[in-house]
Parts: C-alpha cells; structure tokens; sequence
C-alpha cells in the first residue's frame, strides 16, 4: 500500500505507482482510474504523459511520493483532477484553472468552432468568461478579432487574464470585471456575443457529481428553471449586437425549446438550436 511506512521501506517505479493507484481509484470509484493517475503523476514529476512511459522503471523519490500521495488523497476526497494539476486542456491548448472558475468542457469547444469557422467575427464580446476559454480561443484562432471579456468574479477576470497572456493572445482579449455588460464601455457594439452562462437549475445542484460541486456555484446556478442568466443575455444582448450580429449560447440538455421561445420573443430571427455529439441540446443562435 502507497503509505507512509511503504514510502520507505519499498522502492516505487513509475509502472508500480501507476498501477497501484488506478486500482486504487477504481476501489474509491473515481472517474477515468488509469487516466487520472497518469495526470497527476505526470504533474508530480513534471513530464508530460508519454515520457512516463519511456521511464516506467524510474524509481521515485521519497519526496515524489509524498507530494503524490498528497494529490491521490485530494482526488479521492472530491478534488477534480483539474485543479489539482492547475491545467485544462480545450480546443488543442492548455487552460489554467483552479477553484475560482468553471473547468472548461468539450462540449464548449462546439460553441467556439460553430463561432470560429461559421460566423468569423471582428469584434467579439465573451460573457460569464471564466478561465477565458471561450474568448482566449476565439482570439487566437481569429488573429484579426478584438476580443472583450466580462465575469462578475474578480478571481476569474485574473485567471482569464493569465490564460490570455500566457497563450499569446494578452493584447487583443481586454477582460472587465463586472455583471454581464455592467463594465462594457457604453455605445461598443459587437458582430458576435458569446456566452457559457450559468443553466443548472438551483433545485440540481445538489444532485450534481461531487467534483463539479467543488466549482463554483456562481459559474453553475441558473435560478429555478436555469434559464434566468440566458433571459438576461437574451434581453440586454440586442442594445449591443451590430446590426445582423449573433447570440451564440450553450445552454443544457432539454433546453432547446425554452430557449428558443426567450429569443424570439425577445425579437431574434434564424434561432437555431444545436445538439452536441451525444444528441443532447448544447447551443442556440440567434440573429439581431
């Protein structure tokens, strides 16, 4: 057993501590064992997944151990392997996360493709930011966009910040502290708004697997029937879409036909409701 008498008394290989430890998440049922324990060894010894696999017969040292064990116990105790290792990838780069946002999903990637190839954008407003994935990404893989950025959570307009100078894209993605379009400059207009906002309803949040209850809940809660962020963005988004701009959502399964009616009612043409790759209702779109 990986504890701390075994830390001295045995010599531990890559190839033993990994197995040791996927059938150790397997027994605390933890999602992905092989995967998980791969990650958070290579962060231990800092070496990307495939080197660990050119030194599975590297011994460990007494230090390396120790910090591991830490990280398995964090993990079995409800910590997500994201924040553990600091990292996320999305959309073929790595994202800086920690407890202060949202880890970024595949699903999310859909919204930024569908904005990305389909509507090609200059100037682009990213709401309910987060670690900056959505507008980061829009950022680099658009060279010629301006990117602005809002989150009502300081720490996550930090770690947005981080991840948009760290991937090179600092000078065109501007990140505003505020409520939706609080800190949005007044007469600025957009091709494209974009938003991840909050969609579970408050009744679920409960029921939510307990790692996604470690993020926040302010990232999460969408009021009773979790649309009330979605009608907001909806009502307020047409002062500041351009003529033809677009409201691009991701919205949650069974959404579809409720978010539809709050577009249109609100006075948008061609909404279109998206599903993701498992058929489920992932994003809506809308035109001013």
């Amino acid at each position: 057993m990986l504890d701390a008498r075994s830390l001295s008394s045995e010599t531990w290989t890559v190839r033993k501590v990994l197995t040791w430890t996927t059938q150790h998440f397997e027994k605390s049922e933890v999602d992905a064992p092989r995967l998980t324990a791969e990650l958070l060894l290579a962060h231990t010894l800092k070496l990307d997944r495939v080197r660990l696999y050119t030194e599975l017969d590297r011994p460990l040292e007494k230090d390396e151990l120790a910090a591991y064990r830490a990280l398995i116990q964090r993990r079995i105790g409800g910590e997500p392997t994201q924040y553990l290792t600091g990292m996320k990838d999305f959309y073929g780069r790595k994202f800086q996360v920690d407890a202060r946002v949202l880890i970024p999903r595949p699903e999310t990637e859909l919204l930024v493709e569908a904005i990305v190839k389909r509507l090609k954008p200059q100037r682009v407003l990213d709401l309910c930011t987060g670690s900056g994935c959505i507008a980061v990404t829009i950022a680099c893989e658009l060279p010629e966009a301006s990117v602005w950025a809002t989150d009502v959570s300081g720490g996550a307009c930090a770690v947005a910040r981080a991840n948009a100078d760290a991937l090179g894209a600092g000078s065109r993605v501007t990140v505003l502290e505020g409520d939706l379009f609080a800190a949005v400059p007044q007469g600025a207009k957009f091709d494209v708004i974009v938003s991840n906002p909050p969609y579970v309803k408050s009744g679920e949040l409960a029921t939510l697997q307990r790692e996604v209850q470690r993020e926040p809940k302010l990232a999460l809660d969408g009021g009773p029937d979790g649309l009330d962020v979605v009608r907001r963005i909806a009502t307020e988004a047409v002062a500041w879409l351009k003529a033809g701009g677009s409201l691009a959502l991701e919205i949650g399964d069974g959404q579809g036909d409720s978010v539809r009616d709050i577009l249109m009612r609100a006075g948008y043409h061609d909404v279109v409701i998206e599903k993701d790759l498992a058929r489920l209702d992932r994003l809506a779109f809308g035109k001013r």
